[in-house]
């Protein structure tokens, strides 16, 4: 069982070289740098654990399992191509289809965009062979809503943004 941290992650330490320039002695015409969106490139390795688990149980004659696994494994490739992480300098944006314009939450209500500064924690599990990600805020509900997402985008991209953006996590692989 995973330790999780309940601190916002605004008091991680975050890497020197990607900290916002700060305005000095109130001069208010510095620019701050402002980070790049990143949006991770979609991933199809679980989705293709899951079929071939469902081909093998098939050829095995476990039915129940071929169904399930299959039509779990095929959701979530239609998914991979279908939903998107954007990352930009304040915000993780869940933007469902080609379209750019603000997507519903339909669980919770509100849009599918959360500031980081609201982020309490997140975790990242099984960094070899990434399967979910998970991370808790307090934009949506004053105590912490939870958040669980299978990894349907290059894995090592999620992360590396994740830390960028969010600082490390309690479990966080070293550098």
């Amino acid at each position: 069982m995973l330790a999780l941290a309940h601190r916002p992650c605004a008091e991680y330490p975050r890497p020197a070289a990607r900290v916002q320039t700060q305005a000095r002695f109130g001069n208010k015409n510095t620019p701050t740098k402002q980070r790049q969106t990143v949006v991770p490139e979609p991933s199809y390795a679980i989705p293709a654990v899951l079929l071939g688990i469902s081909a093998f149980s098939a050829y095995e004659g476990v039915t129940s399992a071929a169904v399930l696994t299959g039509i779990l494994g095929a959701f979530l490739a239609f998914q991979a191509t279908n939903v998107r992480f954007k990352f930009d300098d304040k915000y993780l944006e869940v933007v469902i289809g080609k379209q750019e314009k603000e997507s519903q939450n339909a669980f919770v209500g509100g849009e599918n965009k959360w500031a980081f500064d609201t982020f309490v924690n997140w975790e990242y599990w099984w960094p070899g062979f990434p399967v979910l990600v998970y991370f808790k805020e307090t934009q949506t509900k004053p105590q912490g809503q939870i958040h669980f997402f299978p990894i349907i985008m290059n894995g090592k991209q999620l992360y590396d943004v994740m830390v960028e953006r969010c600082g490390t996590s309690q479990n966080s692989r070293p550098k």
